[in-house]
């Protein structure tokens, strides 16, 4: 288990989802995939001038709210995300000066797959809690991109949640203890230049999702001494509607303890920000005292397990800062024209 040597916690939290959906059956009733493909309603689809860094901006901008922190006091910005708009350059940048961090600060962008999110905020808790900072953000934020006619394109979805990591004493949430557990798989994969991703069929269940995410979840929670009858909510990553369920149930969860964080059927596998945007859902509802399992996955592979428990101040900001049931009930419908349109999908020449 990993535990700072600093006590640290959650001072803030935020999210965004873009009001754009497109609704399952509108994909299948263009590629005639089926009745299967339908256990998701619809996904969030940037609008035109979207994109990651404009939806981690957004997710930022919340988080400081929430935390009431003034963004100078911020020493670090990481961004984790597959799909940041530029090559070289680095998206933090962007979003730091926006949010008003800049210049005495650090940015940098994390990478691995859907989990570098949580990739980044296990190095914002070793950051604050070396002491080294008071104060860091991480953000998980996507517009991911699925083939035409792909499985992928019906879960495909735009997201962004975000993170302020501070001292236990200001936090709405603390940190329990994290564990992470990563191997070589080849389940899921983008090649330079590859406009779409690569998903390897067979391995992303096993050994790839519920391996990886069972062995963290699991081992972090052997390592606390603690059951899923200690939990009063877990968060797992959601490239579907099926497997986040199916995990929580081989891990001994019942629904109601993974209900409110499970939003996949209506913004879609918001990729990195699929787990935060989740625990964002979570932290909406929860009382003071509850204890919240936090399981990422990001392919390639790994998990990123944390438990952390919600304090007095874990209503602070609620209103009139959006919550994510306002971010999901604020939408507008578009065919696949339309969305065919806001994700670049056709190219003239």
């Amino acid at each position: 288990m990993m535990k700072p040597l600093r006590d640290v916690g959650l001072v803030g939290y935020g999210a965004y989802v873009p009001r754009y959906r497109i609704s399952a059956e509108e994909i299948s009733r263009v590629w005639k995939m089926g009745e299967d493909n339908l256990h998701l309603e619809e996904k969030a689809v940037p609008g035109l001038d979207e994109d990651t860094t404009t939806i981690a901006i957004e997710a930022a901008r919340n988080a400081l709210r929430k935390a009431a922190l003034d963004p100078s006091k911020l020493s670090a910005v990481w961004l984790g995300s597959e799909s940041k708009p530029y090559s070289v350059k680095p998206t933090a940048t962007i979003v730091a000066e926006a949010v008003g961090a800049t210049p005495h600060t650090m940015a940098a962008d994390w990478e691995f797959a859907c989990k570098a999110g949580t990739e980044a905020m296990q190095a914002a808790i070793g950051f604050v809690g070396s002491g080294m900072a008071d104060y860091a953000m991480a953000i998980g934020a996507d517009t991911a991109q699925g083939k035409p006619g792909d499985q992928l394109e019906y879960t495909a979805g735009a997201g962004g949640a975000a993170f302020v990591v501070g001292p236990k004493g200001e936090s709405m949430a603390y940190l329990e203890g994290s564990h992470s557990y990563v191997t070589d798989t080849p389940d899921f994969f983008r090649r330079p230049n590859q406009h779409y991703p690569t998903h390897g069929n067979r391995f992303t269940g096993e050994p790839s999702y519920f391996t990886h995410t069972i062995m963290a979840a699991r081992a972090l929670m052997d390592e606390l001494g603690y059951g899923p009858e200690d939990y009063d909510r877990v968060v797992f990553h959601q490239p579907n509607s099926k497997f986040p369920v199916r995990v929580a149930k081989r891990l001994g969860f019942v629904e109601e303890q993974y209900r409110d964080g499970l939003l996949v059927p209506y913004v879609g596998n918001t990729y990195a920000a699929s787990s935060g945007i989740g625990l964002a859902a979570v932290l909406d509802k929860a009382e003071p005292g509850e204890r919240i399992l936090l399981a990422s996955y990001g392919s390639g592979a790994g998990s990123d397990a944390f438990s952390f428990v919600t304090t007095e101040c874990i209503a602070r900001g609620r209103n009139p800062i959006p919550q994510i049931s306002d971010y999901v009930g604020r939408r507008r419908e578009i065919d696949y024209a339309q969305y065919a349109r806001h994700r670049g999908k056709l190219m003239m020449y």
